[in-house]
């Protein structure tokens, strides 16, 4: 991997890179539609740029790319799990889902993950390293690329905590929402976080008009603290607090992640206990049938109890629905694809 990954330039930083080469400043409106808008991912694939330019810009920098290697389709064919190698040979996954109102892809954030969420298969191995804006952007290209269709919403809910790579994912919001690249309304895309409290009071501070999701899994302390390490850090009250700072200061409303797990967070008394702490707010509540994961204890929900938790929560007037199933035949858990390709191959 080189020292500066291109594709994670600005239009204004490729003008100035054009500039500091005694380039015009046109030249870097160019190079930014190569990369951003017609996505190339090769220098030599650039045909009306000075070659003494692009050889000065190969010496330095690299145009991330990456590079399936796993494609899993579900039997519906309305969802579709990549396993991607990056150019330093770690491997990440996306996912493509098709829906009526377009395509959605959940794409990874990190190589990995430390946040230790005792149900989830991307923590198993640790945090490895971030992702640059211009990986992450390369798995929705590469995506677009090979399915021949574009993509319309965004999800950062795959490998990792996006928050966790701060910098990084406010400038792949930039740059996916940029009018010369993918040109996507921020309303379109969707940031997962396990409730990083500190980081979602800077994105607040940043008025982006982005999706907010905060993987709750629980409505209290005691139980959070079971499945959720961050919690131990992070009170059940303060996400809350911060999460009215949020939805008062950018005027958009929260989602809170909700996956069903049996015999721990699922019970009646649980659906009530949620209800009162979202009283009042402007939130959605995503229900999650736990998509299982062969190393973890954990357990999905009978489908009677997640039914009767909707019920209750509805009951409650609180806005709340069940996630739909896509793709739990291929591999859905985030990381569980990447584990098993890796197991597999270890063992060969």
């Amino acid at each position: 991997m080189k020292q500066f990954d291109l594709r994670s330039y600005t239009e204004q930083e490729m003008i100035c890179l054009a500039e500091q080469s005694g380039e015009k400043p046109f030249r870097g409106k160019q190079l930014f539609e190569w990369i951003h808008g017609r996505q190339v991912s090769d220098f030599a694939r650039i045909s009306n740029l000075p070659r003494k330019f692009l050889e000065n810009l190969a010496q330095e920098h690299e145009i991330s790319g990456v590079q399936i290697r796993k494609k899993q389709v579900s039997r519906d064919h309305d969802t579709a799990k990549y396993l991607f190698s990056l150019s330093d040979g770690n491997l990440v996954e996306s996912v493509w889902m098709k829906y009526h109102h377009g395509n959605s892809v959940c794409i990874s954030s990190q190589v990995g993950c430390r946040m230790g969420c005792s149900f989830c298969a991307s923590t198993l191995t640790g945090l490895t390293r971030n992702l640059t804006a211009g990986e992450m952007l390369s798995q929705i290209y590469e995506i677009q690329n090979e399915t021949g269709e574009r993509v319309s919403n965004v999800i950062v809910m795959g490998m990792g905590e996006p928050l966790d790579n701060y910098d990084n994912l406010l400038r792949f919001i930039r740059l996916v929402s940029a009018e010369r690249g993918l040109h996507l309304s921020q309303r379109s895309i969707t940031v997962s976080t396990c409730g990083l409290v500190d980081q979602i009071r800077r994105l607040m501070e940043e008025k982006l008009q982005i999706t907010l999701a905060v993987s709750l899994h629980a409505p209290n302390d005691e139980i959070r603290r079971q499945t959720m390490p961050v919690a131990n850090k992070y009170p059940i009250e303060e996400i809350f607090s911060v999460c009215r700072e949020y939805i008062e200061n950018t005027g958009r409303r929260i989602t809170f992640e909700y996956s069903m797990i049996d015999g721990i967070n699922d019970r009646r008394e649980h659906a009530l206990e949620l209800a009162r702490r979202c009283r009042g707010m402007n939130c959605h509540i995503n229900l999650i049938p736990l998509n299982e994961v062969k190393e973890r204890k954990t357990r999905r929900s009978r489908e009677e109890n997640i039914r009767d938790f909707k019920i209750i929560l509805e009951k409650n007037r609180i806005n709340v629905t069940i996630r739909r199933e896509m793709g739990s035949d291929i591999d859905a858990a985030c990381g569980q694809l990447r584990n098993n390709f890796m197991e597999q191959t270890n063992s060969d």
